[in-house]
Parts: C-alpha cells; sequence; structure tokens
C-alpha cells in the first residue's frame, strides 16, 4: 500500500514546485515582446520594368542586285568588311550596253539631221507664203514636219540617257553605309536576265534595332501604372551572352499598335547604338525594358512578404508596437524586392526580419533592419559554424536545460 502512494505524492510535489515557476513569472509580468527588424516604407515612383528576350536587327538592310542583264565579270569588295555609299561592289560586262549607247548617239545625230533638214524647209515656206510663192497646204505640211522633226530628236536624247543609264548600272555601288555580306553569285555567272538578281546584301549595323513584344495585358497594365509618358524614360538594357550589361543603352522608338493574332502580343522597338559593331544582326539577346514610372508604389524586401489562401500580405508594427497584419497588392518583382502597388501607408514599419515570432496582435520590439551585406555579415559560413546559427537561430534552437540536480545524484549513487 505504501508503494501504491509514493507516485501520486510525487506527483502532488511536482505539480506545486510548476505552479509557484508560473506565479514567479506572472509576478514578473511574462516573457519581454520578441525584437523585429523592420523597414519604414515611404511610396514613390517606381520605374516600370520588363526582363524580356529580344531579337537585334539591322537598322537599314539593302539588297544590292544587277539591274541589268550582263554577265557578272569581277567582285571589287571583299565579303564580310564595312563599305561607303557609292563604292564599287560588282562590275558587269558592259560591252553591249556600251554597243547600245553608240546606237542611241547614232539615232540622235540622225534625228538632228532631219530636223535640220526640216527646219530649213519650214523657213523657205514662211518667207515664201506672205508672196503667196506657195500653197498654205504646203506651208503646213512643212511645219508639221518640223515638228516632228524636233520630237524626234527629244526621243532620240532620252534613248541616249536611258542607255547611258544602264552602263552606268554595269558597275553596281553600295546603296548605304554598312557591312556587306556574302557574294550570292559568281563571277562568269549570267545576271539580271527577266529578274533583278541579288548580289548581296549590306546591313547598316551601327545603331541596330532591337525588337521584342509584349502581351496585351502587361502593355494595358504598363500604360496604367505609368506616370510619366515621356520618351526619355523608355529605354532598354540589354545582356550579353556571359550575363554582363551592355555598355549602351537603347532607346524604344516604336510601339505597335495591332495584336498579332498568332501570339496575342503587341510588337515593340528600341535602337540600340553599336560603335563598335561588336553586336551582330539576328542574335537573340535578353534585356530589361524600362517602360515608365509606377506612382503610389512602395518597394520591400522579398523576405517581408507572405502569402496564404487571402492573399498577399505583409506584418507591420504599428505606432503601440502591436504587430499588424496588412494584406497588399504585390505586382511584380525588381531585384531582390517586391513592389508592393497598394496595401501600404507612409510610415508603415514593415517586419522583414523576426517574423517567425510576430504574432498579429501581439506587442513587438522594432528595430531597424539592414541587409546582410550592409551588416557586415560575411559571405559565406565557417567550415566549423554550428547548425542553426543566424539572426533567427534562437527560433529555431532553444538552449537545453540542465539536468535536475536530484537525478544527477540519483545516477552518481547508482554508479
Amino acid at each position: 500500500m505504501v508503494m501504491n502512494l509514493r507516485p501520486v505524492a510525487l506527483a502532488a510535489v511536482l505539480a506545486l514546485v510548476v505552479s509557484a515557476c508560473g506565479g514567479d513569472e506572472q509576478a514578473a509580468g511574462g516573457p519581454p515582446p520578441p525584437e523585429l527588424g523592420v523597414i519604414a516604407v515611404q511610396p514613390g515612383n517606381v520605374p516600370l520594368e520588363k526582363d524580356l528576350v529580344g531579337r537585334l536587327a539591322p537598322f537599314r538592310s539593302a539588297d544590292v542586285r544587277a539591274r541589268v542583264p550582263g554577265v557578272l565579270q569581277q567582285r571589287v569588295y571583299e565579303e564580310g568588311t564595312d563599305v561607303k555609299e557609292g563604292q564599287v561592289l560588282f562590275q558587269i560586262d558592259p560591252a553591249q550596253l556600251q554597243a547600245a549607247v553608240g546606237q542611241a548617239q547614232a539615232s540622235l545625230a540622225a534625228a538632228q539631221a532631219n530636223y535640220a533638214n526640216a527646219k530649213v524647209a519650214a523657213d523657205r515656206a514662211r518667207t515664201l507664203a506672205p508672196q503667196k510663192f506657195v500653197s498654205q497646204a504646203d506651208l503646213d505640211n512643212a511645219l508639221a514636219a518640223e515638228r516632228s522633226a524636233s520630237a524626234s530628236v527629244k526621243q532620240a536624247e532620252a534613248a541616249l540617257q536611258n542607255a547611258r543609264i544602264n552602263l552606268g548600272y554595269a558597275t553596281v555601288r553600295a546603296p548605304i553605309d554598312g557591312r556587306a555580306g556574302k557574294q550570292q553569285v559568281t563571277e562568269g555567272a549570267l545576271v539580271g536576265q527577266g529578274n533583278a538578281t541579288l548580289l548581296t546584301t549590306v546591313d547598316q549595323i551601327d545603331p541596330l534595332y532591337v525588337n521584342f513584344s509584349l502581351s496585351v495585358s502587361e502593355l494595358d497594365q504598363v500604360r496604367r501604372a505609368m506616370v510619366d509618358h515621356s520618351a526619355g524614360e523608355a529605354h532598354v538594357q540589354v545582356f550579353l551572352p556571359d550575363g554582363s550589361a551592355y555598355a549602351h543603352t537603347g532607346v524604344i522608338d516604336f510601339s505597335g499598335d495591332v495584336v498579332d493574332p498568332a501570339t496575342g502580343a503587341v510588337a515593340l522597338r528600341a535602337r540600340l547604338p553599336n560603335p563598335g559593331r561588336s553586336l551582330l544582326p539576328g542574335t537573340y539577346v535578353t534585356l530589361k525594358a524600362t517602360m515608365g514610372m509606377q506612382s503610389g508604389a512602395v518597394r520591400v524586401p522579398q523576405a517581408a512578404l507572405q502569402r496564404d489562401a487571402q492573399g498577399a500580405y505583409v506584418l507591420v508594427v504599428g505606432a503601440d508596437d502591436t504587430v499588424v497584419r496588412k494584406d497588399v497588392v504585390a505586382s511584380r518583382t525588381m531585384g531582390r524586392d517586391w513592389v508592393i502597388g497598394g496595401g501600404l501607408d507612409a510610415g508603415d514599419r514593415v517586419v522583414v526580419s523576426g517574423i517567425q515570432r510576430a504574432q498579429p496582435g501581439q506587442p513587438a520590439k522594432a528595430t531597424p533592419w539592414q541587409p546582410p551585406s550592409e551588416a557586415g555579415a560575411p559571405a559565406s559560413a565557417p567550415a566549423a559554424a554550428p547548425a542553426g546559427t543566424g539572426p533567427d537561430a534562437e527560433d529555431a534552437a532553444e538552449p537545453a536545460a540542465p539536468a535536475p540536480a536530484d537525478a544527477a545524484d540519483d545516477a552518481s549513487s547508482e554508479g
């Protein structure tokens, strides 16, 4: 009977001890409020940025074609080099064209001779007509012949000019400044027979165009959020394949007003300087497009934003040092921050660190939060660092309580 009562007596003693400890904590006012890292936010203008993929295109592209028939004799330029407007690129055999010029010159000479004869006859008729030595019909015929001969001269002059123009086309020149591409037709080939044969292409690659697109919903969101529509703020930053930023910034100079039915997107274009000719047309690039400025927006670190079934929210330490939940509109990310489009007021102290210890409606101690890089945190933890270290280590692991003295004594006596 004594052995059965001993556990009951021990339980009663432990209950008295626990109640005594709880009474001491209540008398001391309970545990202190948790310390939370906060930032004070201020709404302002935030750049409207979009991460996109675009393709480079030449500023101008001109097809060089054979405009007259003939045999291609020579390629004068070096493929893949920069050429100037008017520089000779190809030479077409001019023999037939020179013969056509000679024929046109002969036709002009014949027309001029006919006109001279017709003019002499007409002048004679004009002189004799007042004296009634020639009939009126003869006078009319002489004047008509003079006019016809004059028209024939003009026609022959035009034919000669056309023949000279065609002869000039035998020397194919660059239509614009740019980089001449690969030769499309080899020497000895017959070109310009029926169709204008493509010889090569000259592309102007300084500056370049960057073609990209935005969906209709994204473009509508950008237009509604923009506070300033000035062209100076609409620009793009191109990133190279190795991830580094290109040295020059492009300016958006075109926005389409027609939606592509195949993709549901609107085409946009930016003009990008390329003085070193390091970028080539046809290359796909990643870019960050700044479409304007969003007014009344707030940036908060990504660690501060939380989500549940009701949506996105943040915890705020109010003026009475009490934690409050605020539902927000998280529109997009920007670097390491979330851009909050609504739900926060100027001066709100948003909780960034210690969120696990923050409970809505409970008191808290707000301290200014600093990013790890600014707070002097090491880039990497030492190899011998114990697990669980960090700014919230006290939430993850509590110090182990020492063993009761009685238990230690019992263990020693048993040894």
